[in-house]
């Protein structure tokens, strides 16, 4: 599906998947003009404040100052917003989420528009994490065409279209398509009025062939029945996502931007899709561990190899925890974290079973995974002082590391090396530390989190730089547990 990727096969950008189910024609019908085409009308929204400075975490949460945003140029956050990846090391992965959520002063140059604001729910769609977004973007008041747009569509991929529908009916401010308004009237059992709007507009000429052959069946599925089903469209939006699903043509969203996999997580899909739903948005943060662990014990697999096999091995090693019997832990963790690896899902993991494992008298080859994924863990530091204190014979440079204190051991690789340096005297390169000077804390901050992505893809002074840049403005925890992450699960990001 094309929907996916563009021709350079990199992941489509929410602005690139996100409906045009609300832009700027108006709900009303036009006066008669003498023709049936509907004229182009120009809609100027009155000034109103800029939605930049709305966010979820306070800075007591974030321990980021609020002017992280205020002397850059908002054109310039925009851009490094949009150009960041979301395929990195999990630890950046969540700061990032954690910059796009920051309650912060608005750029000096906002406008009304709140571009930064866009581009910060944007980048959260693309890392899969809706929740959030959704939550964001009701902070702020979905009363413009831009941002109603993503409410609408984040609520038609968790199932919450509802409120939208009825926000859409009761404000005609917010402007429609045609397509849209017809869903919601359903949505809000009006179908005689459904059917009446789509019928008004396809003799217009508002709506095309395909979208009349989706809303049409969306409408009567049974008038349809027997007919073949329709060609799935080259560009999937949440819309016809769902109006796909609704009339019992759903569309594979292994193919579709992460954001649609939440879709697959309904406990009305299928336990295969809903695992590899659940696999997917783990790699990328944008699933907790609770639903991770709730999906691989579900049920008992019905089958072997690659996805059943990692759900056998989570529910065994499951059972083993539970028990807490060495020997079953010891004997089911090593297929468990190789499944883990497998599927990217180690962060989890941690999480889940990080500290509880450290309580087991382990040794040998489950000793070893123990200690690294007690590293992966939010409690990596004090997993570092035990094993140090044990003289366990663990790796000393990953205790180094967790501990701040890598610099004090010989490094054998240039990856070590790299990690190293960071945490001696070396500064942050100067294009970073003046931006921060100038008071572009966030700005800086973006362009470190470039910086990691390109160094753990081979230029490793660019390790050395974001990390030291990352330490010197006190985010101590977010450079050990990136450099332990390059460490640990060895992948580029």
């Amino acid at each position: 599906m094309s929907a996916q990727s563009d021709t350079t096969g990199e992941p489509l950008s929410a602005i690139d998947w996100l409906s045009r189910s609300v832009e700027t024609a108006p709900l009303y019908e036009p006066p008669s003009v003498g023709n049936a085409t509907s004229p182009d009308v120009t809609v100027t929204p009155l000034d109103r404040p800029s939605k930049d400075p709305v966010g979820l975490l306070p800075s007591e949460v974030t321990g980021l100052p609020r002017d992280i945003w205020a002397a850059s140029e908002e054109a310039t956050l925009v851009d490094l917003v949009r150009a960041e990846r979301v395929d990195t090391l999990p630890a950046l992965q969540e700061f990032l989420k954690v910059l796009m959520l920051a309650e912060a002063d608005p750029p000096f140059d906002a406008t009304s528009d709140g571009a930064l604001f866009l581009a910060r729910v944007d980048k959260l769609l693309d890392l899969g994490a809706l929740e959030p977004a959704q939550s964001l973007i009701e902070q702020a008041d979905p009363d413009t065409g831009p941002l109603f747009r993503r409410w609408f569509d984040v609520a038609l991929l968790t199932g919450t279209e509802d409120d939208a529908c009825t926000a859409m009916r009761d404000t005609p401010s917010i402007a429609p398509t045609f397509s849209a308004r017809i869903f919601c009237l359903a949505r809000n059992g009006d179908w005689s009025a459904a059917a009446l709007t789509l019928n008004t507009h396809r003799v217009l000429g508002d709506i095309t062939a395909q979208e009349e052959a989706l809303v049409s069946r969306f409408l009567d599925p049974e008038l349809y029945e027997g007919e073949p089903p329709l060609t799935p469209p080259a560009r999937v939006s949440p819309l016809t996502f769902r109006m796909h699903a609704a009339i019992g043509e759903p569309l594979i969203t292994a193919n579709l931007p992460l954001a649609f996999s939440h879709a697959d997580l309904q406990t009305t899909a299928a336990w295969k899709s809903q695992l590899e739903a659940t696999e997917r948005l783990a790699r990328h943060g944008a699933v907790s561990e609770n639903v991770l662990l709730r999906n691989y014990t579900a049920r008992t697999p019905a089958a072997s190899g690659g996805i059943w096999d990692r759900a056998e091995a989570m529910q065994q090693f499951d059972v083993a925890m539970t028990t807490r019997d060495p020997v079953s832990v010891a004997r089911t963790l090593p297929d468990a974290w190789a499944a883990m690896r497998q599927a990217r899902a180690e962060i989890q993991f941690a999480k889940l079973y990080g500290e509880d494992l450290q309580k087991l008298p382990l040794s040998g080859e489950a000793a070893v995974i123990a200690f690294e994924v007690g590293l992966l863990s939010p409690y990596y530091e004090s997993v570092a002082i035990a094993a140090e204190e044990a003289e366990a014979g663990f790796d000393p440079f990953l205790i180094g590391i967790a501990r701040g204190t890598p610099q004090n051991l010989p490094a054998n690789s240039a990856r070590t090396q790299a990690i190293q340096q960071a945490f001696d005297t070396t500064p942050p390169p100067s294009e970073l530390q003046s931006r921060v000077d100038d008071g572009k804390l966030g700005e800086a901050l973006l362009r470190a989190i470039a910086l990691f992505d390109a160094g753990s893809d081979g230029d490793l002074r660019s390790v050395t730089e974001a990390l030291s840049l990352l330490r010197s403005v006190g985010l101590e925890d977010v450079a050990r547990r990136a450099a332990l992450q390059l460490m640990i699960l060895d992948r580029a990001t």
